[in-house]
């Protein structure tokens, strides 16, 4: 076997297997983003829940494409590059710092800064 007929197959497994992870995260982002109420999310100052689903929904869109022409085009790099990594920002933000905040928000207990009380 031709060392760079391996590097290849090497390289198109490794960008299937971040494309993959990458749809998964933004789809995750996607569908958490719309169980919550609307008014959890001006409730903790995360802006709104139309302004989220939007963000989050063009990257579910971004990571879905990338993910067909990922398989589609028999490997190498996705045609989507810098639109995928901002779609992964954003689902990754949305998933570290608004989550957090309207999972609590919609719990009622005493929260303080540190954890219940």
């Amino acid at each position: 076997m031709d060392g760079r007929l391996l590097i290849f197959y090497v390289e198109s497994g490794i960008y299937l297997v971040l494309a993959i992870v990458a749809f998964a995260l933004e789809a995750w982002a996607f569908f958490d983003c719309l169980r919550h109420k609307a008014n959890a999310f001006e409730a903790v100052s995360k802006r709104t829940k139309t302004f989220w689903l939007a963000l989050t929904g063009g990257a579910f869109a971004v990571g879905l494409f990338s993910l067909l022409a990922q398989l589609g085009s028999g490997g190498g790099a996705s045609s989507l590059g810098i639109f995928g990594l901002a779609a992964v920002t954003a689902a990754s933000v949305y998933l570290a710092d608004v989550r957090p905040a309207v999972k609590d928000a919609g719990r009622g207990r005493n929260m303080g800064p540190y954890g219940p009380w």
